[in-house]
């Protein structure tokens, strides 16, 4: 189910178009200013955002730019101002979609679904997923149930190459070779200790030891 945030001021607005997202089969959430919508799209996976422009506290555009900073999600931005250059400056920001109030619902939805199926088609080749764990290979984020979990640079090389050849067991010199290659010299028990944080940081007993050979994590049946 994708996952939509409505940063909206208007409570009518907010409360329309929550019901119409979930009638449709969508998981919605809303937030009433800009600096509370941007910090819940922090918080959480998000795979669009309706954005309106003229907000409290921070506008539409210092919200675009604030996501745009860290992520590549879709934005549909919703507002009253019709005019050309406002248009552009959002587009210059990289808004996927520019609707002006008043908006048919039944438009909106088809945007929202042309946008998510333009977005998936494009993101597909450069996702990993492993059961509820998701792997960003552009931007190297990693999501657990939706919540981003911040990995090393090896952690996270490590979990690609378990996520990339589930059921195979890779051994602690083949995951030194893939991971830290020419790089290094010394214990290869070090490999232990990444597997460790590793662990603790998913919170999921995903990665198995296999006795006297290395790691893995098993396949999906």
């Amino acid at each position: 189910m994708h996952k939509i945030l409505i940063i909206e001021d208007e409570a009518d607005i907010q409360e329309l178009l929550l019901a119409y997202l979930q009638d449709a089969g969508y998981e919605a959430a809303a937030e009433g200013d800009g600096i509370a919508g941007f910090d819940r799209f922090c918080r959480e996976h998000w795979d669009l955002v309706l954005l309106d422009l003229m907000l409290p506290k921070i506008d539409g555009y210092a919200v675009c730019e604030l996501i745009r900073r860290q992520s590549d999600a879709p934005i549909i931005m919703l507002t009253a101002l019709d005019g050309e250059a406002s248009q552009i400056k959002g587009y210059d920001l990289r808004i996927d979609d520019y609707v002006t109030k008043p908006f048919s619902m039944s438009i909106l939805l088809r945007k929202i679904a042309a946008v998510l199926r333009r977005y998936g088609a494009e993101a597909q080749a450069d996702m990993a997923q492993y059961r509820d764990i998701r792997m960003d290979m552009d931007s190297r984020d990693v999501f657990v149930d939706g919540e981003r979990v911040d990995l090393t640079n090896r952690e996270y090389e490590i979990l690609r190459t378990f996520i990339e050849h589930p059921g195979k067991v890779h051994s602690r010199t083949m995951l030194l070779d893939s991971v830290w290659g020419y790089e290094f010299f010394g214990d290869e028990r070090i490999v232990d200790s990444h597997i460790k944080n590793l662990r603790k940081k998913l919170n999921r007993d995903y990665v198995e030891t296999v006795r006297g050979v290395g790691y893995r994590v098993p396949k999906v049946e």
